[in-house]
């Protein structure tokens, strides 16, 4: 199991983070991080919804339900959505 996966079950209730942030603690590039949040065939137990791009906006989710699915986690886990993009004070970092 690659580190950026099991890395997505630290991140707390209400937060999110970003490709870049994901990439540089598991020591890979976005890119990667990306493509195995796409590959992810349990999205229930590595929760990759949580992976947000750097600007603020959602991306897309390729699990059942696409981005509308993923909003919904997102809201479901407290997290406000405007406009397609969620605040930076939702955003985790892992060396905080």
């Amino acid at each position: 199991m690659h580190r950026a996966l099991l890395l997505l079950k630290k991140i707390p209730k209400g937060k999110v983070t970003t490709y870049k942030e994901l990439a540089l603690v598991s020591g890979t590039g976005p890119r990667a991080v990306g493509r195995m949040m796409a590959c992810n065939k349990e999205p229930e137990k590595y929760p990759c919804y949580k992976v947000v791009h750097a600007s603020g906006a959602v991306g897309n989710y390729s699990a059942r339900g696409g981005k509308k699915k993923k909003i919904l986690l997102l809201r479901k886990d407290g997290i406000e959505i405007k406009n397609g993009r969620i605040e930076k004070k939702y955003f985790w970092l892992f060396n905080q």
